[in-house]
C-alpha cells in the first residue's frame, strides 16, 4: 500500500469521524482548516528568500 499524504490521512480520519457522529461536517471543516494552515506554514517555511 502506498504512503498517504497528511491531507489524505486527515480526510480519511474526518470521514471516519463523520460516520460515528452527527457532526461530520464540523469535523471535516476543522481538519480541513488544520490542513490549510499546515500547508501555508510549510509553504512559507520552504521559501528561501536569500
Amino acid at each position: 500500500m502506498r504512503e498517504l499524504s497528511a491531507e489524505a490521512r486527515l480526510h480519511l480520519y474526518a470521514r471516519s469521524l463523520s460516520r460515528r457522529s452527527g457532526t461530520g461536517f464540523h469535523a471535516a471543516a476543522l481538519y480541513g482548516a488544520f490542513a490549510v494552515i499546515a500547508g501555508i506554514l510549510l509553504g512559507t517555511l520552504s521559501v528561501h528568500p536569500f
